[in-house]
């Protein structure tokens, strides 16, 4: 089986790749290929931080991996937290904290839109190769449900009534948007020549 390595130590992100994968591919983390520090994400964009990220283990490591970077974007705060999300609450927040945070925000909105937006970056053979999945949904008044993690709990997707922190964690693998940019990345992967 082919081994890819994962530019994280969030071993959340890593699990979930990780099952998404599942069968296809053999997912190895930072930590795996000896890399113990937290890259820097000094990008603008969840774009830019995702390329940081895999440019990063290339120069370093010298090894094709990918990286993602994701983000909530809530519509009543022109887009916010999005390429702050994991730390909206300041540099040292908590998933607690950052949900806290956004509650408190949208407080007094009644637009309560958003979505989730991941983008991996690719390096394979010196190229890079973007992927990007979104899934449309809203921010609800009160955390609800135990799995998943960061703003999952306050979170409904699109045609759903469950949080993503309620669902199975199998459901949310299929319909999520890291889920999204996943499949096309391995859709890639397979087909490539």
């Amino acid at each position: 089986m082919e081994k890819l390595v994962f530019a994280t130590n969030n071993s959340h992100k890593l699990q979930e790749v990780r099952a998404i994968l599942a069968g296809k591919f053999k997912v190895v983390g930072l930590a795996d290929i000896g890399c113990m520090k937290d890259i820097p994400e000094t990008g603008v964009t969840l774009d830019e931080n995702a390329s940081i990220k895999s440019h990063y283990v290339l120069k370093h490591y010298r090894i094709d991996c990918f990286a993602d970077d994701t983000g909530l974007e809530v519509d009543a705060l022109e887009g916010m937290p999005g390429v702050y999300s994991a730390r909206y609450a300041g540099e040292e927040a908590t998933y607690e904290k950052n949900v806290t945070k956004l509650l408190e925000e949208l407080a007094d909105k009644t637009d309560r839109a958003a979505r989730f937006r991941t983008v991996i970056s690719l390096i394979l053979g010196g190229k890079e190769y973007r992927f990007e999945g979104i899934v449309e949904g809203k921010i609800i008044k009160e955390r609800r449900g135990g799995s998943g993690f960061g703003y999952d709990p306050v979170f409904v997707p699109e045609g759903y009534s469950q949080t993503f922190a309620e669902m199975d964690p199998e459901l949310k693998n299929k319909i999520s948007h890291r889920a999204k940019a996943t499949r096309k990345f391995v859709d890639f992967l397979l087909t490539r020549d």
